[in-house]
């Protein structure tokens, strides 16, 4: 690779990390073209950009990013790397997770989620089990809905009841006017009778 290769190929990371604010470095060495070429659709599918890149030169476009300081991730660029930017926090690492029910790798190398860095493979797990943007209004959402659910479905319900009760009144006061007539045609003939 050229100087000007390498100075063209910096530039080209420098664009793809530029606002990234989910940045994952695996490794992909050992999947064959196949199984490499069906990673890359499935991350395509899940809007995850993914770039197989070398150490040096992303450690070089990394250090020249203003505003984050991706230092702590650097000893972990070792053998095959991949970089995966995403808009969800948690959707590489599940990409990663899913693909591995079949296979061995990708690994995860390291991440930059949510202005904190994990370096190892041993934080998969926890990454992909953080709540997305998405997920968590969904969940506030819910939680402010559930309130005013309730307060609806008592009003309802007491609705409901009151008018329950009304019918169950209202035929008590039909079945008293007529049974008036009779007891007053009974007490008539009782003082007739005296």
């Amino acid at each position: 690779m050229t100087k000007d290769q390498k100075v063209v190929a910096i530039q080209e990371i420098k664009d793809l990390l530029q606002d990234a604010k989910v940045v994952y470095v695996a490794d992909l060495e050992g999947l064959n073209a196949g199984k490499s070429s069906d990673f890359r659709r499935q991350a395509f599918k899940q809007n995850i950009k993914v770039k197989v890149v070398k150490n040096t030169l992303l450690q070089k476009a990394m250090e020249q990013i203003e505003g984050v300081d991706y230092s702590e991730m650097f000893p972990s660029f070792k053998g095959n790397s991949a970089l995966m930017i995403a808009e969800t926090a948690n959707a590489p690492a599940k990409l990663i997770q899913g693909f591995r029910k079949k296979e061995e790798k990708p690994a995860l190398k390291s991440a930059f989620v949510q202005e904190t860095f994990y370096v190892g493979d041993n934080n998969l797990d926890m990454l992909a089990n953080i709540k997305s943007r998405e997920e968590m209004i969904g969940e506030i959402i819910g939680l402010l809905q559930s309130p005013i659910q309730r307060v609806v479905s008592a009003l309802q319900n007491k609705s409901e009841t009151v008018e329950a009760k009304a019918e169950e009144a209202a035929p008590a006061v039909e079945e008293t006017p007529a049974e008036a007539p009779e007891a007053a045609a009974e007490s008539t003939e009782e003082t007739s009778a005296e």
